[in-house]
């Protein structure tokens, strides 16, 4: 018994320790990450006759060549649809304050002209800002030499903490498993398989799912010949790691866009299509191939762990989130299938049929 209160005495020492380094985290949990996601990709190099330290590379150089290849693609077209949406969005509060409030107005009695006209002017004061803040910004890093210069080590780290850790990756998880106390062994490496399913199914499988539906809503917009669309796909692709989140932000956003720069029917039925197409390859084909039943978490869960994550830990926490919320349910499926298969199980089913019997 006191061996468990050491345990837990070391967990909670642990979760302290979390809570006090946060600031720092975030780099070495995003290059655990990125090891994480690499790892079978350089053990496939390595069965091809590959040693480690190469396999390691040439595992870097194809995600440096991707990455490379997606923002010299995306960034100029992203930056051409920001500065049209900057142009579009006067037009619509014109449209709201002329077409829209009147008749909310005549429908309702509620005049939300002075609303609307406060939104516009809060808008429009930080929109005319945005330069002076970015000038602002670079003056202070001027001034805050140290800051920046520590803002820059961290993202910097990223990729050595990640090249360091797929290095050793194999020999850092035997040796953990050697630590362990032989009794646990057999439990524990079982349940770390169990985790590593799941971790794997959700890691890869959703950052798949997010890309092909960003690429379906991007190409399905663009098509259509709604602007903004590029932007609208990849914000949609984005949101879709939480459920339903992609396609609700996504919809409602083309729809206004449709509505604005057509006026048609034709259109709006257009973007519901590209979107209902979506749902259906997500559903039909993108979470049966790439996520099958192995996560098994609630829409609720997944929202509540996004949101705990965040207020925990911030951005590292939102990083975590899933992936924890992952295993944790793991354990407690272990835990349940304990639960029914010990003693105190039985007993309460046996006093419940011994009850409905007399």
């Amino acid at each position: 018994m006191r061996r468990y209160w050491w345990i837990l005495a070391a967990g909670v020492g642990l979760v302290w320790l979390l809570f006090q380094l946060e600031s720092m985290l975030m780099p070495f949990f995003a290059g655990m990450i990125i090891a994480y996601l690499g790892d079978p990709l350089a053990d496939r190099f390595e069965a091809w006759g590959a040693s480690r330290p190469l396999a390691a590379s040439g595992v870097f150089l194809l995600l440096l060549l991707i990455v490379s290849l997606a923002l010299l693609i995306l960034i100029p077209l992203l930056i051409h649809q920001l500065r049209q949406l900057s142009q579009v969005v006067p037009n619509v509060f014109a449209w709201v304050q002329t077409v829209l409030a009147p008749q909310l107005q005549e429908w309702t009695g509620y005049d939300v002209t002075p609303e609307l006209g406060g939104i516009q002017s809060v808008l429009a004061e930080h929109w005319q800002q945005a330069g002076g803040t970015a000038a602002q910004v670079l003056t202070r890093v001027g001034r805050s030499g140290v800051a920046f210069i520590g803002w820059i080590t961290y993202v910097a780290l990223i990729p050595v903490v990640a090249f360091y850790l797929l290095l050793d990756w194999d020999r850092l998880i035997e040796n953990i498993r050697n630590l362990l106390p032989r009794p646990w062994e057999p439990d524990a490496s079982r349940l770390a398989k169990r985790c590593d399913e799941v971790l794997a199914a959700f890691l890869r499988g959703q950052l798949l799912v997010m890309l092909c539906l960003g690429l379906i809503y991007a190409l399905g917009l663009t098509l259509l010949g709604v602007r903004f669309g590029l932007l609208i796909g990849l914000m949609s692709g984005l949101a879709s790691i939480v459920p339903f989140l992609g396609f609700i932000v996504g919809i409602s956003v083309a729809l206004i866009v449709a509505f604005f720069q057509e006026g048609s029917w034709l259109i709006l039925l257009g973007v519901v299509a590209v979107f209902g197409l979506g749902q259906v390859v997500e559903s039909v084909v993108l979470q049966p191939k790439l996520l099958g039943d192995k996560i098994g978490l609630h829409p609720v869960a997944v929202i509540f762990a996004v949101l705990a994550g965040g207020n925990l830990f911030g951005f590292t926490g939102v990083l975590l989130a899933l992936p924890a919320a992952a295993v944790i349910m793991v354990l407690l499926r272990e835990l349940n299938e304990r639960y029914k298969n010990s003693t105190l199980y039985d007993a309460a089913r046996d006093g419940s049929r011994d009850e409905e019997s007399q």
